[in-house]
């Protein structure tokens, strides 16, 4: 690779020029509750170079979930904590600068990247993107791992059946939109939770859903749910926890199953203490019901099964999505904040710079 450096600004092969510092967001500490914009730190770094192996690749579209939240936290989970004083690390679509062994210069790939602008990284820790199929954010999304998420939790643990009751949390974001999708595609009738009239609208009129329900407008959630789902829920596709999977949990039928996909109405409590509910145990006996907590990475040796159904139905018009995004690098601690405030309709996406 050949690299010529004027100043400030680094000249490579093909006259691409690129600053020879670039900007990182690392974790400057550990939240206390709800994260908030001094948690996190901007540092200025020197612009690496590629190593035997490893291309140089930069940033176009951050990934932010919710799950991150865990990870902010120093504490045993089914994921490595983030350390303090070090990088963020997580979804990221990027554009191959140079030349390696198997990726070329431009080709677009995703990899779970550091939080920074540019980065050398092994040619194995990179997949690179069909972005015929769909444009290069979708898989951070649909046909990524919050796709994946809904493909494998509904319907290995969920199994819907035709005509069956399928209630969905967080019914409006980028996991709970597909799973409601997938279900309609399957024939179930769907109830979904969100926290807008503006989601409402948007998974009756967009995505279909049977019913929706606005639970911060309502003045009885447990009535309101009673409302839509006269027959009670044989699956529930928990996203929050909290008083609404309390709610839902108490119409269960008779050997419903309940993937239990995330809690983030208990992310940011501070103690134990602060997130207790009713006792499960007396309700799932009585319906004979599953409940089963799962990560999608449980699901890796069947990935390709299932990014290949997933874009199919995309492809023939079955399934539909809804992107937020938020443009620059340096607002991406604030889309992440976002998430916990509901301010994202679908997936919450990062656009740092234009692929070529």
């Amino acid at each position: 690779m050949v690299r010529v450096t004027f100043g400030t600004t680094t000249y490579l092969e093909g006259g691409f020029s690129m600053p020879n510092h670039q900007q990182q967001i690392q974790l400057a500490r550990r939240p206390k509750g709800v994260p908030v914009h001094d948690d996190f730190r901007f540092e200025t770094i020197a612009v690496p170079e590629p190593k035997d192996g490893e291309v140089l690749v930069k940033t176009s579209y951050v990934s932010v979930d919710p799950y991150m939240r865990g990870r902010m936290q120093d504490t045993k989970s089914y994921v490595e904590p983030f350390a303090l004083d070090e990088a963020i690390t997580g979804g990221v679509i990027a554009e191959v600068l140079t030349d390696g062994d198997k990726l070329k210069k431009g080709d677009v790939v995703i990899g779970n990247l550091v939080w920074q602008e540019y980065s050398a990284v092994n040619e194995s820790a990179l997949r690179k993107l069909d972005t015929d199929i769909a444009p290069a954010q979708a898989y951070l999304g649909i046909l990524g791992m919050t796709g994946l998420t809904a493909y494998f939790g509904l319907l290995d643990i969920g199994r819907p059946k035709k005509g069956e009751t399928v209630v969905v949390s967080g019914a409006a974001g980028a996991v709970g939109s597909t799973v409601g999708q997938i279900a309609k595609i399957k024939g179930a009738r769907v109830v979904g939770i969100a926290g807008s009239d503006e989601k409402i609208a948007y998974l009756k009129e967009e995505l279909q859903f049977d019913e929706a329900i606005n639970y911060k407008t309502a003045d009885d959630i447990q009535k309101a749910l009673e409302q839509a789902c006269p027959d009670g829920v044989d699956v529930y596709f928990d996203n929050v926890g909290g008083p609404i999977s309390d709610a839902v949990i108490n119409l269960l039928n008779e050997f419903a199953r309940i993937p239990v996909c995330g809690a983030i109405s208990s992310y940011n409590t501070e103690s134990e203490e602060e997130d207790m509910g009713p006792r499960v145990q007396p309700k799932l006996i009585k319906t004979k019901a599953l409940m089963q907590g799962f990560i999608v990475s449980d699901y890796a040796d069947r990935f390709s099964e299932g990014a290949k159904q997933l874009a199919e139905w995309l492809k023939d018009g079955k399934l539909h999505y809804e992107e937020t995004i938020t443009e620059g690098f340096n607002n991406i601690p604030d889309a992440f904040l976002g998430l916990f405030k509901g301010e994202n309709k679908g997936k919450q996406i990062i656009k740092v710079s234009d692929l070529s």
